[in-house]
């Protein structure tokens, strides 16, 4: 298994003649599209390098990587070393000599540009079957995993500020637990950056046996996760994997969020606003 971020090249390059027609073409999109590789799905690399998936897994496995994730993973590491001559966990282009205002703006162009990014990729048909669901639902269950629960966890509680029937479910078993006993009426909110997450497959996979329905907020729209789920919200912000949880992921999701509860609420204006009236008067008696 290799170790040394920088090999990814070399092993290529080493490797190139062992390879089979499809995975040479895949190792050629590679070597050509080093930056964009890593910021880049399974799917997409396999539609962008004209192969198919289980072409890809074999030509990461054949350069001594356990799967995709690794290889990019290592990918990531041989760019950075390339630019940096150190791996760079910093979004936005933040480099270790800028100035803290060259910190500063970097990063706010980078959210503006993830904003820009989601604004443009959010279908609104998409957003309006979202809302259809939510709006039948008897219950709308909210998950997560890792730092996507965080997500979950806050659009729980801005939509149960305008309804009751929002939950959010954080540890692994008991969403499982929440699909398995999911009625046919019952939507799962999911926050997924990858789309790609065990926990999550098994989630969505056990609601749609259950005859329930799933809405999948994610980066990739053909991911694994994609595939289970009724409804698919893209976000923007690339992130590679050296950048786990970057804010302006996070403020991409949390837009597709604003733009889920504004819209349920603009059909439901009354409901909504009294909800939130009496929830506003409510948490009124908890402050000084």
């Amino acid at each position: 298994m290799p170790t040394d971020a920088g090999s990814v090249s070399e092993k290529i390059s080493a490797e190139y003649y062992n390879l089979t027609i499809a995975e040479k073409r895949a190792a050629d999109y590679v070597i050509a599209h080093q930056q964009e590789v890593q910021f880049m799905s399974i799917s997409e690399l396999a539609e962008a390098s004209g192969v198919a998936e289980a072409t890809i897994s074999r030509f990461c496995r054949r350069l001594g990587y356990k799967g995709y994730n690794a290889f990019k993973l290592a990918l990531a590491q041989s760019t950075a070393q390339q630019r940096f001559a150190g791996s760079n966990p910093l979004s936005g282009q933040v480099e270790a000599e800028d100035s803290l205002p060259e910190v500063c703006l970097k990063l706010y162009n980078a959210h503006v540009g993830a904003l820009t990014q989601t604004m443009e990729l959010l279908k609104p048909e998409a957003v309006s079957q979202a809302v259809d669901l939510m709006e039948k639902a008897g219950k709308v269950l909210c998950m997560g995993q890792g730092g996507s629960m965080v997500l979950a966890q806050e659009a729980a509680h801005l939509f149960s500020t305008a309804s009751g029937k929002f939950f959010a479910v954080s540890d692994s078993h008991m969403q499982v637990i929440a699909a398995t006993n999911m009625e046919a009426e019952d939507v799962i909110l999911f926050f997924s950056y990858s789309g790609a997450t065990r926990d999550m497959l098994e989630t969505l996979t056990r609601a749609r046996e259950r005859g329930g329905k799933s809405i999948l907020v994610t980066r990739f729209p053909k991911s694994p996760g994609a595939a289970l789920a009724d409804v698919v919200l893209q976000c923007g912000a690339d992130e590679s994997p050296l950048q786990l949880g970057s804010a302006q992921a996070k403020i991409a999701q949390i837009y597709v969020v604003d733009v889920l509860f504004s819209e349920l609420c603009r059909r439901n204006m009354a409901d909504c606003r009294a909800s939130r009236s009496r929830v506003a008067q409510a948490l009124a008696d908890k402050h000084v």
